[in-house]
């Protein structure tokens, strides 16, 4: 269903496209009286438009084709139709072509062959074949450059994201394999802790079946007691016993906060400590709050070396919280000390495992790791907090880079045209200064004489002269006359072009015109060397 509505939405989009370039062949060509310009226009669009996705090369060729209209004569004006064509056509072109041997080539044969077309065709023969080769330059080579820029770009972008996802992925292998081992570790513990009872509950039942005052139904259930017991031992270290061979404890299963934070400050660290009893706390929250000051304590010594700590751990009826906080480092870390964050990735699973909650990252310029582990409590679930604090460094950069892409792909479309509308406001603003400093008013029009000598008249006239002048029915003008030609006071919004024309021979008025497009009016006031 979805490739079927992309389907549908390429074809809508090319058809608006071809409307578009048809529109603009239309819309351009419409003051050319030869039929052929408009045949042939809407004919290399639709060609280039229905090539366009499927055969690029075909579009891209039948748009630069379209530079040899250049040589020829078009009533004074330049076609833009194929222009545009060239620009949309070159750049999808670009988008869309998996090598750039094709462009050059095009090029190559447009110019080669487009010198003697024009030294043939063409009124100006090299003048032509220069503004034919740089209107492909700046029409389709600039576009489709544009477009193979977009494209390689989009390649890279696809290719580092895969290459991100991957290491996004290898980072949750990571992680698991951290909360396993931190896992094993615990079910190390506890092979120690409860093996330790069991042991030491076949011990007692074995010293009451021997001892003295029994009769022998009571001994015989102390011996089955003891025999229980030693098949549990037994059992749990066949499940769980083999894991010590793989993840042992690093510190003993009664480990003391006070000897660990001695040993830190033996090794030279400046710890102050506030460590509050709990005798009613289980065996496995005092281990939980011995392996967070463990691991807090190892991330200071590599991370942060010489940095003064503080450790502190109280106790509420059903409840212990732990916090240790580590100053801004004075030195650099350790050389060769990186953070893989798989410790505290480990210890926010065991913590998790007795339904306590783990908190760590930057604080003060420092860094601080604190957990609250109730005393009675079942696991608890991963948190919205947690998968944020555990984000990878990959999934970062992917966010970044899908950014700056977009970024690049906004830029790519919007300096373009920035640059165009600038040219275009430019090119207007020095349009109309032209335009309005080459009207002569109808009353100075009026006072011009055929006769007069040009220094006469002078006065009367504009500093400039029209650059833009009507396109049809000018009357022939005199033999070996210069012609000057200025505008009229016609505004801009009339589509019709109004112009004065007046001819001198040997600096003598000899001829004036008002020459107008509009079909119901010709030359008027038409004057000659009387």
């Amino acid at each position: 269903m979805r490739e079927r509505t992309k389907r549908r939405w390429r074809v809508v989009l090319d058809v608006l496209l071809w409307l578009v370039l048809a529109g603009l062949v239309r819309v351009d060509s419409a003051g050319n009286p030869v039929v052929w310009e408009l045949v042939g226009g809407l004919t290399a669009v639709t060609v280039a438009v229905a090539t366009a996705r499927k055969y690029p090369v075909v579009s891209l060729g039948t748009a630069m084709c379209g530079a040899f209209v250049i040589p020829f004569s078009f009533g004074g004006r330049v076609p833009i139709w194929e222009i545009f064509l060239m620009v949309a056509m070159s750049y999808l072109a670009g988008l869309r072509m998996p090598e750039g041997r094709p462009m050059l080539v095009a090029f190559g044969v447009i110019a080669a062959i487009g010198l003697p077309f024009c030294l043939v065709f063409g009124d100006s023969g090299l003048s032509d074949w220069g503004a034919m080769v740089g209107t492909v330059v700046f029409a389709s080579v600039t576009p489709w450059l544009l477009g193979r820029y977009i494209r390689l770009r989009g390649d890279l972008a696809r290719t580092g994201w895969r290459r991100a996802e991957e290491m996004e992925s290898r980072q949750k292998i990571i992680a698991d394999q951290a909360r396993l081992r931190e896992r094993t570790r615990i079910a190390s513990d506890m092979h120690d802790s409860l093996g330790h009872e069991l042991t030491l509950l076949a011990v007692r039942a074995a010293a009451l079946e021997v001892a003295g005052g029994l009769d022998e139904t009571q001994r015989a259930a102390a011996g089955e007691l003891r025999q229980n017991a030693a098949t549990a031992t037994e059992r749990l270290r066949e499940i769980i016993g083999v894991l010590r061979e793989d993840a042992a404890p690093v510190e003993p299963v009664q480990g003391d906060l006070g000897e660990l934070i001695d040993r830190a400050r033996s090794s030279g660290m400046l710890i102050e400590s506030r460590v509050d009893g709990a005798p009613d706390a289980p065996p496995m929250v005092r281990l939980a709050v011995y392996r967070v000051v463990q691991e807090a304590l190892t991330n200071v010594a590599k991370h942060a070396p010489g940095a003064a700590v503080t450790v502190a751990v109280s106790h509420t009826g059903d409840a212990t919280e732990v916090r240790v906080t580590n100053q801004a480092r004075p030195a650099g870390p350790l050389p060769g000390a990186s953070s893989g964050r798989r410790g505290l990735i480990g210890l926010r699973e065991r913590v998790r495992l007795v339904g306590g909650a783990l908190r760590a990252g930057p604080k003060d310029g420092g860094f601080e790791v604190a957990a609250t582990v109730p005393h009675d409590a079942a696991p608890a679930a991963a948190s919205g907090e947690t998968v944020e604090a555990e984000e990878s460094t990959s999934a970062r950069e992917l966010v970044l880079a899908r950014r700056d892409v977009r970024r690049s792909l906004i830029q790519a479309f919007a300096v373009p045209l920035g640059l165009f509308a600038v040219v275009l406001a430019v090119t207007g603003v020095a349009f109309l200064y032209q335009w309005y400093g080459s009207e002569l008013p109808a009353a100075s029009y009026a006072q011009l004489q055929v006769g007069q000598h040009r220094a006469q008249i002078g006065p009367l006239l504009p500093a400039r002269e029209r650059v833009a002048r009507p396109r049809t029915g000018w009357p022939v003008a005199p033999p070996d006359a210069q012609c000057l030609y200025y505008g009229t006071e016609r505004t801009l919004l009339n589509a019709n072009y109004e112009a004065y024309r007046l001819c001198f021979t040997n600096d003598i008025l000899v001829s004036k015109d008002v020459l107008s497009e509009d079909e119901t009016r010709g030359p008027r006031d038409q004057g000659g060397a009387g």
